[in-house]
């Protein structure tokens, strides 16, 4: 039970089976791996559909310069005429989607145990639900676009890492715009560190970690601003489903989870002592003329009497 008498045993459709407890280390390792894994797998085998997927980017494009927010082509020029701050995005976009995502899991398991696997399935669920953008809308990065003359600023400046660049690119599917999962990550990240840290410099931290990442992916020329609004949507689906499964977001759950292995090892607390039972008193009668009251002074009044008669009288004076 909680404070106040509530249980800490999370609402929702998952709520009996979600009893709070401390992840497991080598659990939450083995299927943040796997998950990755799976998720790349499932990502490149996604059929390139490149003629599609070209189309795409061109209509969503146009769409773009009708709303007024087709940016992306100055911001990609004017940054990459500054060669350490291009360079240095490069190295931003292919980084620190991984560095900060997986910090940001360690402190939550750090720090935050009982929010920790609502905050993890926000992230596998957008992660999950992306797969289905992949298939069903094939895109391709502003970077791969036909006469559009925008910076391939990965390929310019021969930046080291990225899942564009050599031959990692064969192994990567390059339609794949839709929905950002830049913007996916950074969002959830930046928005768990603002809900959740103690001191205001990392709540600043964290809202501007998901700005800056747009900045980076439509400087980088790898997404349009549309597919940030494709990453949002994934996360809201993921805040969805862990609402679904526990009740409440991540930040409405106990910070602490009870530990269950000290409660089993911990002595039975000892029984308190009943006090110990009052002497008997003898039960105290009112006088009655069969049991007269003592006298103060002897046992009674024939004592009395007695006592009185057997008083030697003083020896008469003698004589002269």
């Amino acid at each position: 039970m909680g404070p106040a008498g509530r249980s800490t045993r999370p609402a929702g459709p998952l709520g009996r089976l979600r009893t709070p407890r401390r992840p497991r280390i080598w659990f939450e390792i083995l299927l943040i791996a796997v998950s990755y894994w799976v998720y790349s797998l499932i990502r490149n085998a996604v059929p390139e559909q490149k003629a599609q997927a070209m189309a795409n980017a061109d209509w969503i494009w146009e769409v773009e310069q009708r709303l007024g927010i087709a940016v992306e082509h100055g911001v990609n020029h004017a940054v990459n005429s500054v060669t350490w701050l291009i360079v240095g995005m490069n190295y931003y976009y292919a980084t620190l989607h991984f560095v900060v995502t997986l910090g940001v899991l360690v402190w939550l398991y750090r720090r935050h145990p009982g929010r920790y696997a609502a905050a993890r399935t926000v992230l596998f669920a957008t992660t999950a639900v992306a797969l289905v953008g992949y298939y069903l809308y094939p895109l391709a990065p502003p970077r791969l676009m036909n006469g559009q003359h925008f910076i391939d600023t990965v390929l310019v400046h021969q930046t080291w890492g990225s899942m564009a660049s050599g031959d990692l690119k064969h192994m990567s599917n390059q339609y794949a715009a839709m929905p950002s999962m830049h913007i996916g990550w950074s969002l959830w990240c930046g928005l768990t560190i603002f809900a959740l840290a103690s001191v205001p410099w990392a709540k600043v931290l964290g809202l501007l970690y998901p700005a800056l990442t747009l900045v980076v992916i439509v400087a980088t020329a790898n997404h349009f601003w549309l597919d940030a609004v494709g990453g949002l949507a994934c996360l809201l689906f993921g805040y969805l489903v862990a609402r679904l499964c526990y009740g409440a977001l991540p930040q409405g759950l106990p910070q602490q989870v009870p530990d269950d292995r000290r409660k089993a090892t911990a002595p039975p607390a000892a029984a308190p002592t009943p006090p110990a039972p009052e002497p008997a008193r003898a039960t105290e009668q009112p006088p009655s003329e069969e049991h007269p009251a003592p006298s103060p002074t002897g046992p009674g009044p024939r004592g009395a009497t007695a006592l009185t008669r057997a008083s030697p009288e003083p020896a008469p004076a003698p004589e002269s």
